[in-house]
């Protein structure tokens, strides 16, 4: 797994199905940094990382992206277990057992 926030938002956006305007669009982060972070021109900040997990949407992704662990027992995920950008992990967790 990787330890690089800049690769790991590029992950999620990509495990998500979204284009780098439309990650802009729901997380209110600039179009510009998005594109700094993912090719790493620029180190991403602690106040992006908070507009990312606060959204609904990746909030799923919060542990792996903080500490590079899972609990898909709990809804928390990486980007390899959820490839088709559902919302529900229910299939991903069948697929991938814990344990």
């Amino acid at each position: 797994m990787s330890s690089n926030y800049g690769e790991k938002l590029k992950e999620i956006r990509n495990a998500e199905g979204l284009t780098q305007p439309a990650l802009s669009e729901l997380t209110g982060v600039s179009l510009g940094a998005i594109r700094n972070y993912e090719t790493g021109q620029r180190e991403v900040g602690l106040s992006v990382l908070d507009k990312i997990i606060k959204n609904e949407r990746f909030s799923k992704y919060t542990l792996w992206l903080m500490t590079d662990q899972i609990a898909p027992e709990s809804g928390q995920i990486s980007p390899d277990l959820s490839p088709d950008g559902q919302e529900d992990t229910t299939n991903s967790q069948k697929i991938h057992k814990a344990g």
